[in-house]
């Protein structure tokens, strides 16, 4: 599936279920003096998610193109990017877990509608919990009646499932999808050999689910939202790499044509220099 078909289909899943179409915001924030670029697919959102009323509705879904610069010296391995896209779909106050963690599903795994991932090789973690917030166990429930075995949905701490656009704002916590990226399949894993696979990248994240009902300020939990939000994030890139079956979305089709002209001009075979020269340049032509 090319990354085109990825995107249509993603936009067309979501738009069938009641969701306003959003073009992408600029990589520049307009009425933003806190970041330097758009960094996530919910920062041009944040009002709404306070509480504000979007003219387009509770229902919300696009792509939107991110900058992030906390992962430069990351750039070259097999999974990090300084521009991506983020497909999101958004829920100001109107769904909340279960129509978020059963849309997730469906989409991944739909052949008719979605991607058609095979759900034997999906992977799940949700909140262990802590202070700010009680143990999740109903997004552990929903997975589990939707067929996700309970060996494979794992509980971790906040450094894994709790997401916030940083030290103030909105946030919550989240509940993830991994894919088992490997030939023959990883089957049932204990919680310890999971965190191996992912250390390894046997096991890649796609999809986030992040529930939005907290306040955060100076890197505390102040109290609850408003209203309960949903927050999705699936990146452009892992997903076409899964879809194209490539252990990178270096070797997929957002990448190739600049690969190429990259090769055209080295003199030296080193994959790392070259993925680093791809992701600058490409970062640079969209900023």
């Amino acid at each position: 599936m090319t990354s085109d078909e990825i995107r249509r289909r993603f936009l067309s899943f979501f738009k069938a279920r009641g969701h306003a179409v959003l073009p992408s915001a600029s990589l520049v924030p307009e009425n933003d003096p806190t970041v330097l670029f758009t960094t996530a697919g919910m920062q041009p959102l944040i009002p709404y998610l306070m509480g504000e009323q979007h003219p387009q509705g509770d229902k919300l879904v696009s792509i939107q193109k991110c900058v992030r610069t906390g992962d430069l010296e990351d750039i070259g391995d097999n999974r990090h990017f300084s521009f991506f896209e983020m497909m999101g779909n958004w829920s100001l106050g109107s769904y909340f877990k279960d129509e978020a963690i059963t849309w997730s599903y469906q989409f991944l795994t739909s052949k008719s509608e979605g991607l058609g991932l095979d759900p034997n090789r999906l992977y799940v973690t949700c909140f262990e919990g802590d202070t700010n917030a009680t143990k999740d166990e109903k997004s552990a429930e929903i997975w589990f009646s939707l067929g996700i075995p309970k060996s494979r949905i794992y509980f971790l701490g906040a450094e894994d499932n709790w997401w916030s656009p940083g030290d103030s704002g909105p946030s919550g916590p989240d509940t993830e999808m991994f894919y088992d990226m490997t030939k023959k399949g990883l089957g049932d894993l204990k919680k310890h050999e999971f965190l191996n696979a992912m250390q390894r990248e046997d096991v890649i994240e796609i999809w986030n689910d992040v529930f939005m009902e907290f306040q955060k300020k100076d890197g505390k939990v102040i109290g609850k939202l408003k209203q309960q939000n949903v927050d999705t994030g699936a990146g452009v890139e892992r997903i076409t790499a899964v879809m194209q079956r490539k252990q990178t979305a270096y070797e997929t089709d957002l990448f190739e044509s600049i690969m190429k002209k990259i090769d055209d001009f080295s003199m030296i075979d080193n994959m790392k220099q070259k993925r680093i020269v791809a992701d600058h340049i490409r970062t640079s032509v969209f900023l």
